[in-house]
């Protein structure tokens, strides 16, 4: 583990990484960029010269290169700005209040809402005009379904909108997300407000989404249908988008959810296919050469067909590198290879770094390689088959504690049976993908004997009902852990420095990495006294409700009026869970509620508010009350009024005009988000 600094591809990663991540917080125009670059290899390049020539050290070429690399990624996440795409639609357009016609091109089919179909699309005009840039596309379903495919090109007539941001506190940052992907707005139309027009041009992409179409109106022929198909589809295709949430949600807490995106594991099974399918071509000339160059471009076809997502590829260009290295029979190193995989992902896309799959499936894979044979080391068995079963149980092992630290971090929730899983899937995974191969092929050629689909589907519903038999044993999965970045930073150090001293035998790392834990115990400690010493009052905004919360140390009240709420309920889990809240009351909404100093009058439908007991300083509004604002502010004389998600629009607009006249503060949840009041 030390000597992997002296890798050259780890140094020049790490180098990258750091360039990439300053670069992803602080903006520089493309003219600036491209003279820093310039001038950085004009004096790379004198310096080596000067090296040569003796006049500098080594040391000096080397300090150099290390700032290009840093150089070159800070350069890379800024060329991807959109401030820096001389024709992105928002360098040009700053108002989009009136509809507008624009072209779009599908490249990318995302998943369905519960009222909305999705799209990311490229735009290539506005009005007539050129322009560049990507967006979100939503349109409503109804009764026609309405299915585009990608390549398919639309024209439009609507208005360009940001996207949302989260309007409960702790919830998914979906615009953030997007905006990860050069996504900062979106359009929402329905079937009527857009036409689909003929398309000659065809994308890698498109040709495999057709294929992918193909195979699946094969499939459902053959009697394919509901999870088992989607299961194929993830599985073998690459498309998750098809898995309905509890099939999903059964496979995360199984600790199963990287069966259902093709990645590393799926690459790797089929790489190994393919060298020992290919190995007898080796002995004849030139043998070698063609065998790599066979494996390489099936995998690359694999990850086409798989829709080149980025678990996809960053699998397959690993594992084009091992591929090498087996065929040839070099003495690789396999640091190295993930290094160089790694480095050459990033140059292709610095945002990689930032995606959760990228950096679980690089963070596994390192522990997997690094630390494994020292956990299957720790116990010696003769037997074959048992051996096989604690050598997949320690690889789980590495993978988990490899992942286990940003899993807490993202998903808060930890899978307590995921070596069962594991165990018992992942050796027959490679079976489970040959069987769906065949069954692929055979559905294309309609030559699929109705036994072996039956056979097939069987497999599929039998992996499915075990995901879910370990999922429904609730005692063993950990949810609602709190777990903040200090955390996660500190834990992988303390897992690090501890391994390193089981290693080599050094104290100092020991005695660091002791007091690593005393660091980590202290941050606990601290943000535990952070939450134990605060009390707030929460309005939430869910669409057509009424959700409210006082929340004291790790205790919460919750009211509402929804009388099947539970603390799993969007969007209470996300807060329940950064609180560590352990006991939770559920109660109805009263008409008063007292909170700190102040009293806070909720007015629902029926309009009362000419209560003589109490002096309401806060007036909260919901259901739509049909009231006069301005004889009640004139009446109660509140410091603000609140009006929640559970009201119409046309209310809560006339509503904010009679504040601004009344000059009394007014917050809306709809569009300012909850409402959080803290005790002072």
């Amino acid at each position: 583990m030390i000597k992997l600094l002296n890798f050259v591809p780890v140094q020049l990663s790490c180098f990258l990484v750091l360039g990439i991540i300053t670069g992803n917080y602080f903006f520089v125009e493309m003219e600036y960029l491209t003279a820093m670059l310039i001038t950085a290899v004009v004096v790379f390049s004198i310096t080596y010269i000067l090296v040569k020539q003796k006049y500098f050290t080594k040391n000096t070429i080397s300090i150099l290169g290390f700032m290009v690399l840093f150089l070159i990624g800070f350069s890379s996440i800024n060329f991807r700005n959109i401030k820096n795409k001389n024709n992105h639609y928002t360098q040009y357009l700053t108002e989009f209040s009136e509809a507008l016609l624009v072209q779009l091109k599908v490249e990318e089919v995302l998943k369905p809402s519960a009222y909305y179909t999705k799209y990311e699309v490229q735009l290539n005009s506005i009005n007539k005009t050129n322009y560049t840039g990507k967006l979100l596309l939503q349109i409503k379903k109804d009764s026609e379904a309405v299915n585009l495919n990608i390549d398919d090109v639309i024209f439009a007539k609507a208005k360009l909108k940001s996207i949302n941001k989260p309007l409960n506190p702790f919830e998914f940052n979906y615009k953030k997300y997007l905006a990860s992907k050069s996504i900062v707005h979106q359009i929402v139309i329905d079937k009527e407000q857009f036409v689909k027009i003929d398309s000659t041009t065809s994308t890698l992409q498109g040709i495999a989404a057709k294929f992918r179409k193909k195979v699946n109106a094969a499939l459902k022929i053959n009697g394919f249908s509901g999870n088992e198909l989607a299961v194929i589809n993830a599985l073998l295709l690459g498309q998750r988008q098809y898995i309905s949430r509890d099939v999903l949600e059964n496979y995360a807490e199984a600790g199963a959810i990287h069966i259902l995106a093709v990645s590393g594991l799926h690459v790797g099974i089929l790489m190994l296919f393919l060298t020992y399918l290919f190995k007898p071509f080796t002995f004849f000339k030139n043998g070698k050469t063609y065998v790599l160059i066979i494996t390489v471009v099936t995998l690359w076809l694999y990850a086409v067909v798989a829709g080149l997502s980025p678990s996809v590829v960053r699998a397959v260009t690993m594992f084009s590198f091992l591929s090498v290295g087996i065929v040839l029979k070099k003495q690789t190193n396999v640091y190295n290879t993930l290094s160089i995989s790694f480095f050459v992902l990033l140059l292709i896309n610095p945002k990689y770094i930032f995606e959760v799959g990228f950096q679980m499936s690089y963070l596994a894979v390192f522990f997997i390689v690094w630390l494994q044979p020292k956990i299957a080391k720790l116990l010696r068995i003769k037997n074959w088959l048992l051996n096989k079963v604690w050598q997949l149980f320690t690889v789980s092992i590495a993978a988990q504690i490899g992942v286990l630290p940003i899993s807490l971090y993202y998903f808060h929730q930890f899978p307590g049976l995921f070596f069962i899983s594991n165990i018992v899937i992942v050796p027959f995974l490679g079976f489970i993908l040959a069987f769906g191969v065949l069954v692929i092929i055979l559905s294309l050629l309609n030559s699929l004997p109705q036994f072996i689909a039956k056979s097939y589907n069987v497999i599929l519903l039998s992996l499915n009902n075990f995901v879910e038999w370990i999922a429904l044993q609730e005692s063993f999965i950990i949810r609602n852990i709190s777990f903040s970045l200090s955390l996660l930073l500190l834990s992988y150090t303390i897992f690090i420095l501890f391994f390193l001293y089981v290693e080599t035998k050094k104290v100092k790392l020991l005695l660091i990495s002791l007091s690593c834990v005393i660091i980590f115990q202290s941050v606990l400690f601290y943000e535990k006294y952070i939450i134990e010493n605060s009390t707030e009052f929460v309005a939430f905004n869910k669409t057509k409700n009424t959700i409210l919360a006082i929340r004291n140390a790790n205790s919460a009240v919750v009211y509402s009026n929804l009388d099947s709420i539970k603390s799993q309920t969007y969007p209470l889990k996300p807060y329940l869970t950064e609180f560590q809240i352990d006991s939770i009351q559920h109660k109805n909404i009263p008409t008063f509620l007292p909170f700190n100093n102040e009293i806070i009058l909720i007015v629902n439908e029926r309009g009362i508010y000419n209560y003589t007991t109490l002096k309401p300083t806060i007036v909260m509004l919901r259901n739509s009350p049909k009231i006069n604002l301005e004889r009640l502010i004139t009446h109660l004389n509140p410091k603000l009024i609140i009006a929640d998600a559970s009201n119409y629009k046309s209310f809560v607009k006339r509503w904010k005009a009679t504040c601004i006249k009344k000059e009394t503060p007014f917050y809306s949840t709809s569009q300012k988000g909850a409402f959080i009041k803290k005790m002072m």
